[in-house]
């Protein structure tokens, strides 16, 4: 039997990125789970921040960000990146995380990440407590050492990426099978 709850965001867990904003001169992070894809082609992305945050601004003022994926190994960053203001800390510093130039955008990104995805905000939708910033996706910078040699994609049970759930992290779990393996024919 299951239970009648209240409208509540359930769909959980959602990756837990790093994004980055501002530029080479001034850069802050933010830590981000209201976030996913929109579209593949064009490769579009979302991210909802609430516009009382520091890197709220930022991000309106330049209409760029990057989402840097996380990895089991960054929690404590991207926790403590989530509970402190960029008004307050330099986040880079404190948190022991290295900015790389954009190669697309004048953010950096975090070296640290496996996945770094380069965005232009599209438009913003004014929703409530957070505004969606919908970008266009314009580079993504991947990590060399979480390239499969064989395959040469991206190997995500290595980079072991960090997910979030009603307010807990979690690591992912193994890999269980590739699009289409339940109908895939048996050799």
């Amino acid at each position: 039997m299951k239970q009648s709850w209240k409208p509540g965001t359930m769909l959980n867990p959602l990756p837990a990125v790093l994004v980055s904003c501002g530029d080479a001169e001034c850069s802050n992070l933010i830590t981000v789970a209201w976030t996913g894809t929109i579209c593949t082609n064009p490769p579009m992305l979302y991210i909802s921040v609430r516009p009382e945050r520091y890197s709220y601004q930022m991000i309106k003022e330049s209409m760029e960000f990057t989402v840097n994926l996380t990895t089991t190994a960054m929690a404590r960053a991207v926790d403590w990146c989530g509970v402190r203001s960029g008004r307050d800390y330099d986040k880079w510093k404190e948190c022991g995380l290295t900015p790389v130039p954009g190669v697309s955008v004048a953010c950096p990104a975090v070296a640290e990440s496996p996945l770094s995805i380069e965005c232009r905000v599209k438009e913003i939708m004014r929703l409530g407590s957070h505004d969606m910033f919908i970008a266009d996706v314009l580079n993504v910078l991947a990590d060399e050492a979480y390239i499969d040699p064989d395959t040469e994609a991206f190997d995500l049970a290595k980079a072991n990426p960090l997910v979030f759930s009603h307010g807990n992290y979690y690591a992912t779990g193994e890999h269980l099978g590739r699009f289409g393996f339940s109908v895939k024919k048996k050799k």
